[in-house]
């Protein structure tokens, strides 16, 4: 069995229409921009957010219809909203107690969870006293306490430094290899979505644009937003064999297909000459630098013209170049750089 789900939200802005499946044992991560609706579909799959139209149907039951204590849902949020009251056993007993579990035997199940979570040692610690990956484990204990069918966790590694975002993130992914219900995760990291998630649920302006696995979307993205997660530069355009036109640019490539096709390449696929080159590259055209700025170890520059894109570089390319903006330069991309697919 499965969830399926087909969530209809109506709200002043927009609404949110999506379907979607997710099997047993299988993490699938919502993704999109602020407001494009991912945080609402999951309020609704929790039942925090009530339905204006669709279902939602886990191991052939509908739970659209039961009030979200009802349901067999364990919820991880972004802030953890652990009691501060209680120790971190206490608070991942709380939900087997609210089930009507005797107090030694959901304690007895914490601990088990806890230790689960490498924890056993901080069992008795207040909230407070907890540091904020500590915090992130009793959070999915207590969501795991109830033997929830479905976890739903909300930007479940936000609230974390980079450090401790790294170890706590291969952490929650074994756990969650672990649960053999249905996850959804909502998150705007890529990284996260690519290391913990099975399949990949792109949403915009409360609609699904794209699925599939992590490699499917980062190779083929079939949005400017998806084109920017995964960092590459993408165009719509018609193509003619291996000649596609995009604008007044034609592209050349090494794929050979016919009608509408989506161009993408690699920022670090770009190569920059302060003079047209010798020889010519198949893919060369003169652009305007509209930006420089820092983009990780490396220069990313922002390039207007013909079309618009990124071009990767190093710091030493950028001082050999005596680059700056609104510098007239020229660009060139590899056909066997380029990877063009069907629009």
């Amino acid at each position: 069995m499965m969830l399926q789900a087909r969530l209809v939200v109506s709200r002043p802005a927009f609404t949110l229409d999506i379907a979607f499946e997710v099997a047993p044992g299988e993490v699938v991560a919502l993704l999109g921009p602020n407001g494009a609706g991912k945080t609402t579909a999951l309020r609704a799959l929790a039942g925090l957010t009530a339905l204006s139209g669709g279902e939602i149907v886990l191991d052939g039951r509908g739970l659209h219809t039961l009030a979200a204590e009802q349901r067999p849902i364990g919820m991880v949020f972004q802030d953890y909203l652990l009691f501060p009251h209680l120790s971190a056993l206490d608070n991942v007993a709380f939900g087997p107690r609210c089930q009507g579990v005797s107090k030694a035997e959901a304690r007895r199940a914490a601990a088990a969870l806890l230790e689960r979570v490498g924890l056993a040692e901080r069992a008795a610690a207040r909230p407070r006293q907890l540091s904020g990956g500590q915090a992130q484990r009793v959070a999915l204990a207590r969501a795991l306490a109830v033997e929830p069918r479905l976890l739903l966790l909300d930007e479940p590694l936000a609230a974390l430094d980079a450090h401790t975002r790294l170890e706590i993130r291969s952490q929650l992914r074994r756990h969650l290899a672990d649960f053999d219900g249905a996850t959804v995760l909502v998150t705007h990291d890529p990284l996260d979505a690519m290391v913990l998630a099975d399949r990949l649920i792109v949403i915009e302006n409360g609609a699904v644009v794209q699925q599939g696995s992590p490699a499917e979307v980062a190779r083929h993205p079939r949005t400017d937003y998806v084109a920017r997660l995964v960092g590459l530069n993408l165009y719509r355009g018609v193509a003619d064999g291996a000649r596609v036109e995009v604008g007044e640019l034609p592209i050349s490539t090494t794929e050979h297909l016919t009608g509408p096709v989506f161009v993408a390449f690699a920022p670090a696929a770009v190569a920059l000459y302060r003079t047209r080159p010798d020889g010519s590259p198949r893919n060369l055209w003169e652009a305007r630098i509209d930006g420089i700025e820092r983009h990780g170890d490396n220069i990313r520059v922002h390039l207007d013209g013909p079309i618009t894109a990124f071009a990767d570089i190093t710091p030493a390319a950028l001082a050999d170049l005596d680059l700056t903006p609104g510098q007239q330069i020229w660009a060139s991309v590899k056909a066997g750089e380029t990877h063009a697919y069907p629009a």
